[in-house]
């Protein structure tokens, strides 16, 4: 199990960008969360297998048809298990 916290840049509010993710990582069965930041970019925070979470980094770079994504800053982690499922979060 790996984690990865990433940060999504671009037109990538407005766009259901934070349910695309949702419906990509629960298809995944990933856990974690996404929300909006104030300055405009989507956070997300995932765990599960290095190859769903592979899949999902790759989804969230091309993201839904209405978005425009310029760029993914991801970091990878230990996996904490502190998360049952994958949600939206408030904005942050």
């Amino acid at each position: 199990m790996k984690r990865f916290h990433a940060v999504v840049s671009g037109r990538v509010q407005g766009v259901n960008f934070r349910y695309f993710t949702l419906r990509a990582a629960k298809d995944l069965d990933l856990t974690g969360w996404v929300r909006n930041r104030f300055n405009g970019d989507v956070e997300l925070i995932a765990e599960g297998p290095q190859d769903a979470l592979n899949a999902l980094l790759e989804a969230v770079r091309q993201g839904p048809s209405a978005s425009r994504v310029e760029n993914v800053e991801a970091e990878w982690e230990q996996a904490m298990g502190e998360f049952s499922k994958f949600k939206v979060r408030l904005t942050g």
